[in-house]
């Protein structure tokens, strides 16, 4: 079964430094439907103006991942982390029993693109930490590359939770088969481009309930950079 979340329908808040699309229910954005998907509870996608953002702010018991597309993020915490996240790099914040932290451009000049994509973890309380990791594109090219799983690794963050996120880069016309193991459903959400999910065409902005199917078949119609999430 595949349930479509077309881009136009998401949650829009609109801020003025702040523009950003809800996926799920979040802050005063309501939609009984869309609560989540199994562990998966937010995916935001927001264009912060230049020299602006998030003020210092607090989370618990979530696993929050930070992945850029345009420009640059500046991440600081209360653990005392300092760092710059690019597009080609990966964030991962578990915010555990509580952590502080704010989110900021800056750029004079450029907004900063990015997906936030938040994951409940498998028990509450943990140790909060913070993760950051170069993500190789060019193994991305044609097919699935993992870039966060519960094992972590080189090149992947570590997640508290069964789940798998990889990302995918098609050129127009190139096609990807890929497979879930039984019991496995995924979301599956298209960062940039144009693809065809089965007989379903999605652009940037839309994304996909995975449930009960044991493959996928995506077309690129446009460079496309395609996120999926594998969840228990």
């Amino acid at each position: 079964m595949i349930q479509i979340r077309k881009g136009n329908e998401r949650g829009h808040a609109q801020h003025g430094w702040l523009e950003s699309y809800h996926t799920f229910s979040f802050a005063d954005y309501y939609d009984a439907t869309f609560m989540g998907f199994h562990a998966l509870r937010v995916i935001n996608e927001d264009r912060v103006q230049p020299g602006s953002g998030f003020p210092s702010h607090s989370h618990r018991d979530m696993e929050i991942l930070s992945y850029v597309l345009e420009g640059a993020l500046e991440h600081k915490d209360s653990l005392g982390n300092g760092s710059v996240i690019r597009p080609g790099e990966l964030q991962r914040m578990t915010a555990g029993r509580g952590i502080t932290h704010s989110e900021f451009n800056p750029s004079r000049t450029e907004l900063v693109h990015f997906l936030q994509i938040w994951i409940m973890p498998e028990q509450p309380g943990i140790s909060p930490s913070y993760e950051q990791e170069a993500v190789d594109l060019s193994a991305a090219r044609g097919k699935f590359h993992p870039i966060a799983s519960r094992q972590g690794g080189p090149g992947k963050v570590k997640l508290h939770q069964d789940a798998i996120m990889s990302v995918a880069i098609l050129e127009p016309g190139e096609t990807l088969l890929h497979r879930l193991a039984s019991g496995r459903r995924a979301w599956l959400q298209v960062a940039r481009g144009a693809i065809a999910l089965k007989d379903y065409a999605l652009n940037a902005g839309d994304g996909a309930a995975i449930d009960a199917e044991s493959e996928l078949t995506i077309e690129a119609d446009l460079t496309a950079e395609i996120l999926v999430l594998d969840l228990a």
